[in-house]
C-alpha cells in the first residue's frame, strides 16, 4: 500500500506542477514560457523520483510500469495497482486545477498540433528514447543510480522543450487522460495512450540487445 500511496502522491505532485505550469502560461499571457513549462516538467520528474524513488520507484507513469514489468524488473502482480495509483494522482491533479483556473479549457490536455498520425509517431519515439535511459540508469552500477533523477528529468525536460509545441510530449497516458477527461477534450486521445505504451515496451527488447555482452561471463574458455 505505501508503494500505491508513493505513486498517487507523485504522479499528482507531477501533473499538478507540469500541467499547472501549463495552465498559469496560459492564464498570465505566456509569463512562463514554452521553456519554463518543459524546465518544470523535467524538474518536477527529477525531483519526485528523488523523493519517492525508494519507495515505489517513483515510475509514475502507467507506460513505464508496464515497459518494467515487460522487462522482468516489476512484479506483474502490482501492475494493476500502481496504473490505478497513476490515474488517480493524475485525475485528482486535473480536478484541482479545473476547481483553481475554472475557466481554463485545456488544464494542460495533450492534442496534436499536426495530423494524429504525426504526434502518435513522435510520442512512440520519444517515449522509447525516455525507456532507454530509465531502464539504463535504473538498473545500472549504484553510481548510475545516484544519477537517475538527473538523467530522466533532464530526458524529460528535453524532448518537452523540442517536441511539446507539436505533440504535447506526453509520453505518458495518465498524464493525457486525465486532463483530457476533465476538460472534455477527448479527441485524438488514443494516440497519447497507445504511443507510449507502445514506444515503452519497444525499448525493452532493444535495451536487453545492447547490454547483452555485460551477461556474459567475464572468463571465456578458450576455443
Amino acid at each position: 500500500m505505501r508503494k500505491y500511496v508513493a505513486e498517487l502522491i507523485g504522479t499528482f505532485t507531477m501533473v499538478f506542477c507540469g500541467t499547472g505550469a501549463m495552465v498559469i502560461d496560459q492564464q498570465s499571457g505566456g509569463s512562463v514560457t514554452h521553456v519554463g513549462v518543459a524546465i518544470t516538467w523535467g524538474l518536477i520528474v527529477m525531483s519526485m523520483i528523488y523523493a519517492l524513488g525508494n519507495v515505489s520507484g517513483a515510475h509514475m507513469n502507467p507506460a513505464v510500469s508496464i515497459a518494467f514489468s515487460v522487462a522482468g524488473r516489476f512484479k506483474a502482480r502490482l501492475l494493476p495497482g500502481y496504473i490505478a495509483s497513476q490515474l488517480a494522482g493524475a485525475l485528482l491533479a486535473s480536478v484541482t486545477l479545473k476547481f483553481l483556473f475554472p475557466a481554463n479549457s485545456l488544464l494542460g490536455a495533450t492534442l496534436p498540433a499536426g495530423t494524429a498520425m504525426q504526434s502518435f509517431v513522435l510520442e512512440l519515439l520519444l517515449t522509447f528514447f525516455l525507456m532507454l535511459v530509465i531502464m539504463q540508469v535504473a538498473h545500472g552500477s549504484k553510481e548510475q543510480g545516484l544519477f537517475a533523477g538527473i538523467a530522466i528529468g533532464s530526458v524529460v525536460g528535453l524532448e518537452a522543450m523540442f517536441a511539446g509545441p507539436i505533440c504535447g510530449a506526453s509520453m505518458n497516458p495518465a498524464r493525457s487522460i486525465a486532463p483530457a477527461l476533465v476538460s472534455g477534450h477527448l479527441e485524438h486521445l488514443w494516440v497519447y495512450v497507445i504511443a507510449p505504451v507502445a514506444g515503452a515496451v519497444i525499448a525493452i527488447p532493444i535495451w536487453k540487445y545492447l547490454n547483452a555482452s555485460n551477461n556474459l561471463p567475464q572468463h571465456l574458455p578458450r576455443v
